[in-house]
């Protein structure tokens, strides 16, 4: 099927901008400000547990950045795949963003700091308390502790600034500093054109979004399109049927055997 058809099925993308209220927007401000009192926590306990330890941080810094591109990549595709933007709590809150920037991609170039990345600041709040509060001082698995502390701490800080990497990587070109565009043309974040890979019809591709370095591998090995069947031949439900349609959905879903039409977010059974 072609993109256009494909574009025809989606959402209107004004009324799914209507769907960021006002309200959600003061629970965003208060989770932003959340996030970032945790993570001041989380580098001072760092600075004080890891002074001589360099390397052991370091190479923690850089486990988390690996965890937030898998991470940005796994809620990517559940928020694209399954479920509607009626659905309670994360209908509007998670999975209306992604459904208004496949008919919109532009969109989130106009969303200001607080709606890019409010959402990933909120969700990141309970690993940031773990971080927090977690010991560090247990005889013997002080390393450990600290290990797991900064690379938990890291995933999340580069959690939340994925929404950022991801709006510049749908910038014009010559709105972005040139700090951005060395760090897109050196892929230590999204580049522009790697992740325009993923905005072709039916967006059932590359979905790591904080450097995409995961997006080859996982295609390669198929990983989503196997829990896509997994999901599939389990509950019946079709994967995008929101997203593209039921019809173009069904015509593209990655399933071993036909399956019965459903409508989104309701299983055969």
């Amino acid at each position: 099927m072609r993109d256009d058809q494909l574009k025809l099925k989606m959402q209107n993308a004004q009324a799914l901008a209507a769907g960021y209220h006002g309200w959600y927007r003061v629970v965003e401000v208060l989770g932003i400000i959340a996030f970032f009192v945790l993570i001041a926590l989380i580098v001072r306990r760092t600075a004080l547990s890891g002074a001589g330890r360099g390397f052991l941080v370091a190479s923690a810094v850089m486990a988390g950045y690996l965890m937030a591109d898998f991470i940005s990549g796994f809620v990517h595709w559940l928020a694209d795949t399954w479920g509607h933007t009626n659905m309670r709590f994360i209908g509007a809150s998670l999975i209306r963003p992604f459904r208004e920037h496949h008919v919109d991609p532009k969109a989130i170039t106009r969303h200001d700091f607080i709606e890019t990345n409010g959402n990933n600041c909120l969700i990141s709040l309970w690993v940031g308390c773990i971080c927090v509060f977690m010991p560090l001082d247990w005889a013997g698995y002080e390393a450990v502790l600290l290990f797991v502390m900064v690379s938990l701490g890291s995933m999340i800080f580069w959690v939340m600034m994925t929404n950022q990497f991801h709006k510049w990587s749908h910038e014009d070109e010559d709105r972005l500093s040139p700090a951005v565009k060395a760090l897109q043309r050196w892929h230590l974040i999204l580049p522009i054109r790697h992740h325009g890979i993923h905005h072709t019809a039916p967006f059932d591709k590359y979905y790591c979004i904080t450097t995409g370095w995961l997006n080859w591998p996982l295609t390669k090995l198929q990983f989503f399109k196997t829990l896509e069947k997994l999901v599939t031949l389990t509950t019946g439900v079709i994967p995008r049927a929101d997203d593209i349609g039921l019809e173009a959905a069904i015509e593209v879903a990655p399933v071993v055997e036909p399956v019965q039409p459903v409508q989104p977010g309701v299983s055969r059974t």
